[in-house]
């Protein structure tokens, strides 16, 4: 049967099994197999694409980086068009008087720091650590944050969208300057899971690259010491980068990296110190902590503070370390912030275990006030199920940060004994991949992570809690007002009249 679809370029369109597979599975789910991949490369072709899908009936899916975990892009039915935009990848202006940047929506944010750290420029939100990978475009519909979370989330931070609906129409939301212009359109676009379309060009702000850095970190001895220290530091606008990791987690990290295989960061590290008696310095530093530095630590902490001066970056660590002092927090060796500053968009080798083990979070938001009684809960669910997770070898720990002034993340992750996807093949370094040993596919132990999962979620939503990535993992309606509800029911029927656009994302 003739297709609207043979029309468009050759070049942009996947109908080989095995490619269309693999598009279709993100880090924890497989997919059905779609009709054909659109990997457009400019807005045209992807209006031009679209244009036929609607011809043909086909549903959507978008796909940004392929870093999802929550079913973003994976369809609940087989014979959809999954868009990918790998091939729009491109930085399409920089502009240094007006402060912005524009890029094409499949752009990574390890490529836009590339291009922007040379003129001494970022973005305020600058990526995930998964973002050498991660695209722009995703980070605006799922939302997410690591770097610069101390100002807020990533799609808390677009001024404009250039938008293609289901039915190949181009619309552009908001000035390109300034957000919002009236009632915040590029707003109603965002964390949108690609539920209301697709985003092609994304203006971002710019602000100028930090000119000091002091970096800190603390080992706590219980959650209610380091919670109530990383609140403090957040209400008070102390540190860019607030992050940390429990005694499990923090002991799979330190199984998995080697200063052998961070001598790229260490040596970048040492560059970005500044002079060179004070690179040198630094780096001695870490060499000489190697990795036995958190070895009696039960929870660790790990601070990044920025300045105009480096007095200025001193003192905010000055009163950093007095927070954690006030509450039991003991200083140990800054290795951690130091490497992960330097190196901020590292191999995604973190998609297995230190063993080979498959892995998979999940998280949650919550305010100040309930992040103790959170990881409480968490703690006690892990607890209740020990001996079956000790029998099937899942393992559990959480890393936690702070958002802005107001909110405190907590992401529990799961490792157990499974099968790779080929989206773990094609995106761990090979040398890396070489060393782990694939355990078979395993149901049970899957299972079991699937229950888990699910009465976290549950956990986060009796603490008032709220997620990013939802895709079709989270139940972003229990948590809106009925009315609030209806209106994007609404804003969905008036965008995608047929339901076509990535049905089921946010639940619509």
């Amino acid at each position: 049967m003739a297709s609207a679809l043979d029309d468009l370029p050759p070049a942009s369109l996947i109908r080989d099994d095995a490619e269309r597979d693999f598009y279709a599975q993100d880090v924890f789910t497989q997919g059905p197999r779609p009709a054909a991949v659109l990997r457009p490369a400019n807005i045209d072709e992807l209006s031009a694409g679209l244009k036929a899908a609607a011809q043909d009936g086909l549903t959507i899916i978008p796909r940004g980086g392929g870093m999802s975990y929550t079913s973003g892009y994976v369809a609940s039915d087989a014979g959809a068009l999954i868009v990918d935009l790998g091939r729009m990848d491109r930085i399409l202006s920089i502009d240094e008087t007006d402060m912005t940047v524009t890029v094409e929506a499949g752009c990574s944010w390890g490529a836009l720091y590339e291009a922007l750290h040379p003129k001494g420029l970022r973005t305020p939100l600058w990526g995930t650590l998964s973002g050498i990978k991660a695209s722009v475009g995703g980070g605006m519909s799922q939302n997410g944050l690591f770097w610069g979370a101390g100002r807020g989330t990533i799609a808390g931070s677009a001024l404009s969208f250039d938008m293609v609906l289901a039915d190949g129409a181009v619309i552009r939301t908001g000035n390109g300057f300034l957000r919002p212009y009236g009632p915040d359109l590029t707003g109603l676009f965002a964390s949108d899971a690609g539920a209301f379309g697709i985003k092609a060009h994304i203006t971002l702000p710019l602000i100028r690259e930090a000119e000091a850095l002091a970096y800190g970190s603390f080992a706590f001895d219980a959650p209610a010491a380091f919670a109530a220290a990383a609140s403090e530091v957040a209400r008070q606008e102390l540190a860019t980068e607030s992050f940390g990791f429990d005694p499990f987690l923090q002991a799979q990290r330190m199984k998995r990296d080697s200063l052998a295989a961070d001598a790229g960061a260490l040596v970048k590290m040492m560059k970005a110190q500044g002079g060179f008696w004070r690179a040198v310095k630094e780096g001695a530093k870490v060499v000489a902590a190697g990795r036995s530095f958190l070895d009696d630590a039960a929870f660790s902490m790990h601070f990044v503070a920025e300045g105009l001066t480096q007095t200025e970056a001193d003192e905010r660590m000055r009163r950093i370390a007095g927070i954690c002092a006030a509450q039991g927090g003991r200083p140990v060796e800054n290795t951690i912030p130091k490497i992960l500053r330097a190196n901020p968009f590292p191999p995604v080798n973190s998609m297995l275990g230190p063993n080979g083990e498959r892995w998979v979070p999940i998280h949650g938001i919550v305010r100040h006030s309930k992040a103790l009684s959170t990881i409480d809960a968490i703690t006690a669910l892990f607890e209740a199920n020990h001996s079956e997770m000790e029998r099937l070898e899942v393992g559990a720990g959480y890393m936690f940060l702070t958002v802005a002034t107001t909110a405190f993340l907590i992401e529990p992750v799961f490792y157990w004994p499974g099968a790779w996807g080929e989206l773990h093949r094609r995106s761990i370094e090979p040398g890396h991949l070489a060393k782990l040993t694939e355990f078979a596919d395993n149901p049970e132990a899957r299972a079991l992570v699937e229950r888990l999962r699910g009465a976290i979620i549950g956990i986060f939503g009796q603490q008032g809690g709220m997620h990013f990535q939802i895709g079709r993992t989270y139940p972003l309606k229990a948590g809106h007002d009925p009315r609030a509800w209806t209106i994007l029911e609404a804003l969905k029927a008036a965008l995608d009249p047929d339901g076509r656009m990535n049905p089921g994302a946010l639940g619509l």
